[in-house]
């Protein structure tokens, strides 16, 4: 699993501080700490800062590189100007980038895929226009009518492309979760080669309470995986998650947790129900995961207090 580090991001009240006053110490250790972690990529999510966007986002690249070197990036702004600055930076120091993001309002598409061809850069592809389609079919289809062709259009490898069906809270969105399977799950069907694909994946427990969020996102990361998922925007110093990924990988089924994840994943990936049998309702470990995945199939409304019940 690429694991995108998502932890330099302008809603973090200490990053934005770092930002508007260009002390880049805090930022240089998220930097090292989430590569130290496992981060295979960075995310720097600097705002649309329309008015200094350009500098800021050299500024952060520059700060960025010399404290972990040649660590790919990705571009995280609504800024056009800034992201184009972005991957002019990059190509002089050497360093992989990706353009987070772009969508199927033509606006921003014609802008920023073919900066990502002109630069050789990734590019994460939003399956939305204006809006987010309810259902997986909806995001599928603008994937196969706007965003592949416009790739193809273009000339760009399909390794560079990044569809992202989007991910939306249990908590208040709760629908969506099924749908942002159904939709990976079909991205990866429906070309030869396919696309790559990516998530927001702390996206899903917005708003929830802190100690809930960790087990709601390692767990719809293994649904996700099951559909053959190949990165996510994620935090890479959640340990519990870093574990979970391991588990997966290595088809560790030597503890009951491990067999209850690699159940799940095998039951996902297979289509078929993920029930009771599946874990050991004695251990609450397992029995968390089992009422987890009941919120996440949109089985059993969300409440903050839903282990409990």
């Amino acid at each position: 699993m690429y694991i995108i580090g998502e932890n330099i991001q302008i809603l973090a009240p200490k990053i934005k501080t770092a930002i508007a006053e260009r002390d880049a110490t805090y930022v240089r250790e998220l930097a090292r700490v989430q590569v130290d972690h496992g981060a295979n990529m960075l995310d720097l999510n600097i705002g649309p800062r329309k008015r200094d966007g350009v500098e800021v986002m050299q500024w952060i690249i520059d700060e960025v590189y010399d404290e972990v070197g040649p660590v790919p990036l990705s571009l995280d702004t609504t800024n056009a100007a800034a992201i184009k600055a972005g991957l002019a930076k990059c190509s002089e120091l050497g360093l992989q980038a990706m353009i987070n993001s772009t969508s199927a309002d033509p606006d921003r598409l014609n802008t920023t895929m073919p900066m990502a061809v002109e630069y050789g850069a990734k590019i994460i592809a939003l399956s939305m226009d204006k809006n987010i389609p309810p259902t997986a079919d909806g995001r599928v289809g603008l994937a196969m009518e706007i965003l592949i062709p416009k790739a193809e259009e273009l000339g760009m490898p399909m390794e560079d492309v990044y569809l992202d069906p989007l991910v939306l809270t249990v908590n208040g969105c709760q629908e969506h979760g099924p749908e942002t399977i159904n939709a990976i799950r079909s991205f990866k069907m429906l070309w030869d080669p396919s696309p790559m694909t990516t998530v927001g994946l702390s996206n899903i427990s917005n708003s929830v309470p802190h100690e809930r969020r960790s087990l709601l996102n390692r767990t719809y990361l293994v649904m996700l995986m099951a559909c053959g998922l190949d990165s996510a925007i994620a935090d890479p110093l959640d340990a519990a998650q870093n574990e979970v990924i391991r588990i997966v990988e290595e088809r560790d089924d030597s503890t009951g947790v491990g067999k209850a994840l690699l159940a799940l994943h095998d039951a996902v990936e297979a289509m078929d129900d993920f029930t009771p049998d599946h874990v050991d309702m004695s251990d609450p470990d397992q029995e968390a995961i089992f009422k987890t995945v009941q919120i996440l199939e949109n089985k059993v409304i969300y409440a903050h207090g839903y282990l409990s019940t």
